[in-house]
């Protein structure tokens, strides 16, 4: 999903969370596109519309791979705003580990934002934590998955729930995002027990570190809650924070006006 470029313009790269797709950015998208920007969503590996089963996709970097081969293919001198929303804050930090010099900002929106010195990992072990002890996966299920053809053995993959889907995630959204999203998850892998999860030296300074950072926080997250979304941007100090009032975890579909004007407003300041 990718639009034109007008002069003057920034190219915005949106990266979806886990068990969405391209799809969930629809209205970003088009408020973007309508601004004058070049707007490209994507879809993960086995995500969204990407062909690929997730039993076919052996690695957390495997599944990165859209991201990562379109930072790679950006043109030298296109500063890229990478956007990524809950789990895709992981993809993202592998591409501006890999990229810093295309990135001029990386937009965490209500995302997993690692910081340097520790696993990526550990965010979702802490996510996975605070929700197990308080029940708030509710009626989500875990598939087993075997990728043993790639070497990688077996593992959990996620399906969103409908009660977690329309309590958790879009309960400030509408109805129709509601049924869209219900209609449109697939079942996600967190790739815990891959190598890139838990290396300790995988996210330097001169790299990751180097990138411009900023936090969009979802005041009504009841999925990842405010207080976890703080509790990251106090691991990463110089991470610039804006907040977005009434935002549930699908914060793209409950607040899409406030994201583009967010968006836009850290492309003007970091060219």
């Amino acid at each position: 999903m990718e639009g034109g470029v007008s002069s003057g313009s920034k190219h915005f790269i949106l990266v979806h969370g886990l068990c969405h797709g391209a799809w969930c950015w629809y209205k970003v998208v088009t408020a973007l596109r309508s601004a004058g920007h070049r707007v490209t969503a994507l879809d993960m590996a086995a995500s969204g519309a990407h062909p690929a089963r997730l039993d076919e996709v052996p690695s957390f970097e495997e599944y990165s791979r859209p991201l990562l081969d379109a930072v790679a293919a950006a043109p030298d001198g296109e500063r890229l705003v990478l956007v990524g929303h809950s789990h895709g804050g992981l993809s993202l930090a592998l591409a501006m580990e890999r990229f810093p010099r295309k990135v001029a900002a990386a937009v965490f929106l209500a995302a997993a934002m690692p910081c340097v010195g520790k696993h990526m990992g550990v965010l979702t072990e802490e996510f996975m934590r605070r929700t197990a002890s308080q029940g708030l996966l509710m009626d989500c299920e875990m598939v087993a998955l075997n990728n043993n053809s790639q070497g990688s053995g077996q593992g959990v993959a996620i399906q969103m729930g409908p009660r977690f889907i329309a309590e958790k995630y879009y309960q400030h959204s509408s109805a129709e995002d509601l049924t869209l999203a219900k209609m449109l998850v697939r079942p996600g892998n967190q790739f815990v027990d891959d190598p890139v999860m838990k290396d300790d030296t995988l996210l330097t300074d001169g790299n990751y570190g180097s990138v411009k950072k900023v936090y969009v926080i979802a005041k009504a997250d009841a999925s990842s809650t405010e207080e976890m979304q703080r509790w990251m941007v106090a691991m990463s100090p110089g991470t610039d924070v804006e907040e977005i009032a009434g935002a549930d975890h699908a914060i793209m579909s409950s607040k899409p006006k406030e994201v583009c004007d967010v968006l836009i407003k850290i492309a003007n300041k970091y060219d």
